[in-house]
Formats: C-alpha cells, structure tokens, sequence
C-alpha cells in the first residue's frame, strides 16, 4: 500500500540539498507533485466548488466502488458504492424539498452511521442549512440548541427519538422528526427515513429536478456547527460550502489515500473534525468508510474490519500505549519493549523499516492492516507518538478548529516535530499576534477556511474576525522551520501578580507524564494574603495502577501522600513562579467534550468564591 516517504536517510541530504526539483508520478490514480525537499511535498488535487460538486465527481471517478460498509441490524455487512451513495443523497434531498423543508434549518442527532452522513448531503446540496447536534448532551441542552437554531426538522436514530418528542412539544418551530428506525411514518410530524427515501426516488424519476437542479451559494452559510463549549457557553459556527470545500482540498495535497484505504470512523461526526477529515474527504478521496459501534467496540471492529486508517484523539491513543505497557510489564517483557522501540526508531531514521516485524503482535491487535492514525482535538504526548511510530503506526497530528472548518496545520509524515501541532496547510496563513519575548501571542489564521461568523452573535464575531484574519483565542509560537507550537488556550492562561504568563495546559503535562496521575486541571488563584498568584491544580489519580502497583486502595492519607510526591517531582522541572503551591485530589474523572478535552469553564465554575477555594486549601492543613 503506498504511503508518503519518511525522512531520507542523513547521508542523502547532503548530495540533495541543492538539487531540489519537481516531477510527476502516477500512484493508484494520484498525481504526485514531488518535492524533493523536507516538508515540500504536495499531492495533486481535484478543484471542487462544493460539496455537491464532490459527490457527483466521486460518483463519476470511483462509481463501482465502495464508498461504504453498512452494518445491518442483523449484523450484516452490505456495500454502498459511490454512485448509490450519491443516488441516495439525491433520493433523500428530493423528497425533504416536496415535503416543504426547502431553505430550512435541519437537525441531525444519532450514533454515526450511513444514514447521518446521507442526512447530511441531503441538506446541504440543496435543501437547506445542517445543525449537528452532539447526541450526548443533556435533554434541556439539545433544546437549548434546537430553539437557538430554530430547526425546522431533524433527523434521529430511534434511541433518541423521545428525548426529541419530548423537546417538539416545546419548540413550535421544530415541526418534523425524521427516524431513521422507522418503518413506516407515525404521522405527519414524525416520519420515516426508508419512506422519505421511496418517496423521493420515485420524484426524481418522474422529473422532479427541484433538489439536484438547486442553486448553491458556495459563500452563504449552509453549516451552523455548535462548538463543544470548554471555556463558556457554546457558539453557533456560520460555514460555507467554500469553507469545507477549500479545507478537503488543502488537507489532500498533504495526505495520500485511494480506493485501496478503508477509514473506521470512531469520533462523534457531529463534529467538524470527523466531518470534515473522516468523511466528506474521504468521499472526496475515494476511501471506503465504515463505522465504529462505540468506544467499548473499538478492539472488536478493528478485528472486524481491519481499517487502514483511523481518526482518533490524544487519550484513545495514550490509552492504547498504556495498555501496551502495562501488557508488557505484566509478561515482564518491559525491558525488551523498550529496547525494541529503541532499535525500530533508530532502524526508522535511516529508512530502513522494521517496525511491522519487530512489532507484528501490536499491529495484529489492530486489525493487521492499521497504516495511518490522525490525530487531533489536542495535543498528543510526545512520548506516546513517538512510541506508536516506532511500532509501525504512522502519526499526523495536526490543530484545527471549528471557525476553520476545521484543520489548520499538520504534521507531515515525511516531516514532523512530535511537540508541534505541524506547518499550516496549502494556501492557509498563521501568524503570531502581539508576540512577546518568548514568541508567543495569539494564533490568527486568513483563508478560505475562516468562518463566516457566530451565528445571531455579531458582537462575538466581531471580537475574533478583524481585518480578514480570525483571532483563534489560542496562543503559541511558530519556530524557524514554520511548525506551530500551542501553548493553550488564551482565555486559560494564568496571569501572575508580576505579570508573567503561565500556561496551565504545559504543567499540567507535566503532572499526566506521572503513572500514578490520570488526568489533572491546572489553574490560578490570587489570594490577598500571598505577593502573588497561587498555582493550583485538581488532580485525577490514576487508581487502577495505583491499586495494581500497592496490592489494595490506599488511605486517604497514603493516597495525599503519593500524589504530593508526585506534585513534587513535576514541580522539580517547572520554574519557580510555575511550581503548583496547592492541589485537590478529585474522584472521578472530569467533565468532557465529546472529542474527551476537560470541560475547563464547567470545572472552575464549581470553585464559585474565594472562601470556597480557602477551605479546599486549608483542608486538613494539608494543602
């Protein structure tokens, strides 16, 4: 299977330093422009105006193909190709048009499935404006969203057809539910996805041309994508076809899948980052998708499957080496893993790969044919990328955001920094605004993937978009080779007495690289009897080694203890006006995002007055 080139060896970059030149070649129907340059590599892509315009190409180019693997009730696997996919998107668009949705705001709401992703198409190529919600929210939240975005209609699986019963019959504008479990319609309001479907292809081959003949503004918004709120209330994201569009083109010039790849889709589609780079550029690219069952099901559907790709996040991954570890450790096995790693990394650098031998059990778990894991929603260590490698499985971590439809930047496989968040896209700028002494400032980013604003919220918009570029509230730095670096976000950043900035997101990585920690919250608190800011963090134990490693649950004392060793430890490498100076042991994990990021504004909301941050540090005189 081809895949970019890792770096060339050290004793080849001398001879080709000066002798950088550009040529064509032909791979599985991919055009490579060949820079033979680090970092300059870029394949050749297919210009799209809109989604619309992606579907009918890809139906054109790839036809016969699958595009899906749909997993029936029965547990059946049955194959979609691109031109049924895109007949069935035509079906579906046709029939919501003659049912009098056309120019409407439309809801989709279930697990990821064939379904969602014909939903979505369906609305966007023609009838109206889609509104992914995350099915994981609480009832009065999907509400909340419903009424904000005053949605006509929305698609559903059957397990959330009653939580949107019950939100109809309070929101006058929401006047259909369409289920994608239903047989045959319950009444006018509550309808049958499989009916919708008959209806529409019948429309269409009696003449109806009122979806596939619709006109599409490729700068209007047609996508209003709630973003998942970690720091405060969530904003209404306005993007475009162009948005979309312009990010698949500008991420294929830097990611090399055909025909040949299949992609399990793990990550909750309602988000842009699954959206964009699971499903609308595999369809772009030519890529069979199938859908994981759920997290639980991952180790089960990658033997299933046997995917070639996956998207995942920071923590499924660290998760994955965790339990690679502590395998090995339990086999007493660790020293060898380690000198393993050690060999297949340095074998790796000088372009000779072993890593699917060396590592060929790893790889089996996987499914046997895993060649590729994107990363992103956050930072992964860089231990754990480095490692993963090492045993054969290809790492592009990247940083996006919902207002850029969403990848920005990305870590090429041929040349990477496993601490930065990669170099911008094709045709995308980031700059360092007001940077201070160590080059950090805000990230602001200009292109064609920039949102077009907070939907009702102008005054939101106009905080963020100023002078073509947005302002992304995220601050970092941009090294001498142009790789981004993120220091966190903007809004998290601890400001001390003396005016230095501290950024909560590096010390916390220091305290999660303990075995002991499983997760941590760092945060500030200026207190009036101390000369400056008070470092404070809250701390999740890790007790299922802790547990593993001491034979029983420790005290609350033992367990104060451990953890202040371990405070103690991360403390060691911070400077001093970093050090954590008060930390509150937590039980159980905090509340998350569906992409797994803490809930930053939902957690230090809780700590409400400075008496109630006292007493958590005067507690037992202990913190």
């Amino acid at each position: 299977m081809p895949v970019l080139t890792t770096s060339l060896p050290s004793f080849h970059v001398s001879s080709i330093i000066n002798s950088i030149y550009t040529n064509k070649v032909h791979i599985k129907g991919r055009v490579e422009v060949q820079t033979m340059g680090k970092g300059s590599k870029l394949y050749e892509v297919r210009n799209i105006t809109d989604l619309r315009d992606m579907v009918r190409q890809s139906a054109e180019i790839y036809g016969d193909l699958d595009a899906f693997l749909v997993k029936s009730s029965n547990r059946s696997i049955r194959n979609v190709n691109f031109r049924q996919f895109s007949n069935d998107i035509n079906y579906l668009g046709t029939a919501l048009c003659d049912i009098g949705l056309k120019g409407s705001m439309i809801g989709i709401m279930s697990e990821n499935r064939y379904e969602w992703c014909v939903s979505y198409l369906a609305i966007v190529n023609g009838t109206g404006i889609v509104v992914p919600l995350d099915k994981e929210l609480p009832e009065n939240e999907i509400s909340s969203l419903l009424e904000r975005s005053e949605a006509s209609a929305v698609f559903c699986s059957e397990a959330y057809l009653d939580v949107l019963l019950r939100a109809k019959a309070n929101l006058p504008t929401l006047k259909k539910i369409i289920c994608f479990d239903l047989k045959k319609s319950e009444n006018d309001e509550v309808l049958s996805f499989n009916e919708l479907m008959t209806r529409g292809k019948e429309l269409l081959n009696n003449g109806n041309k009122t979806f596939v003949d619709a006109h599409i503004d490729v700068d209007a918004m047609n996508m209003l994508i709630f973003t998942s709120g970690t720091t405060e209330q969530s904003k209404g994201v306005m993007l475009s076809h162009k948005n979309i569009a312009s990010d698949i083109m500008a991420v294929s010039k830097l990611l090399y899948a055909d025909n040949s790849d299949l992609i399990m889709s793990i990550l909750p589609l309602h988000h842009t980052y699954e959206c964009t780079a699971g499903f609308l550029t595999m369809v772009y690219l030519g890529v069979t998708i199938c859908f994981c069952e759920g997290l639980r099901h991952i180790t089960n559907n990658l033997q299933e499957y046997k995917p070639t790709m996956i998207m995942s996040v920071p923590l499924i991954l660290e998760n994955v080496y965790t339990k690679i570890i502590k395998k090995a450790q339990k086999e007493k096995r660790l020293t060898a893993l380690k000198f393993g790693l050690f060999i297949s990394h340095l074998l790796f650098k000088l372009n000779i790969d072993v890593r699917r031998q060396l590592f060929k059990e790893v790889m089996d778990n996987l499914g046997g044919n895993l060649r590729l894991i994107i990363s992103g929603a956050a930072a992964l260590n860089p231990k754990v990328s480095k490692a993963l490698r090492a045993m054969g499985l290809n790492i592009m971590q990247g940083y996006g955001l919902t207002e850029c439809s969403p990848i920005v930047s990305v870590n090429r496989l041929d040349f990477y920094r496993d601490s930065s968040a990669g170099q911008p896209l094709p045709g995308i700028e980031v700059a360092i605004h007001n940077p201070g002494p160590d080059g950090i400032g805000e990230i602001k980013i200009r292109g064609p993937i920039t949102m077009l604003g907070y939907y009702k919220n102008p005054e939101a918009t106009s905080a963020v978009l100023r002078d073509g570029w947005l302002y992304t509230g995220d601050n970092g730095y941009i090294d001498n080779n142009n790789f981004l670096y993120i220091s966190g976000r903007k809004k998290n950043v601890i400001v001390t007495k003396n005016g230095k900035n501290i950024f909560p997101e590096d010390v916390e990585l220091y305290l999660n690289k303990s075995e002991y920690i499983k997760e941590s919250l760092v945060y500030g608190v200026d207190l009036d009897n101390e000369s400056d800011t008070i470092v404070c963090a809250k701390i999740v134990p890790n007790m299922e080694v802790i547990v593993e490693k001491f034979g029983q649950v420790p005290v609350p004392d033992e367990l104060y203890r451990l953890i202040k060793q371990e405070v103690q430890k991360a403390n060691k490498k911070l400077s001093s006006y970093k050090k954590i100076k008060h930390f509150e042991i937590r039980e159980g994990e905090f509340e998350k995002t569906t992409t797994k990021k803490i809930k930053r504004h939902a957690e230090l909301i809780s700590l409400k007055t400075l008496g109630d941050m006292i007493k958590v540090f005067s507690k037992n005189g202990k913190h």
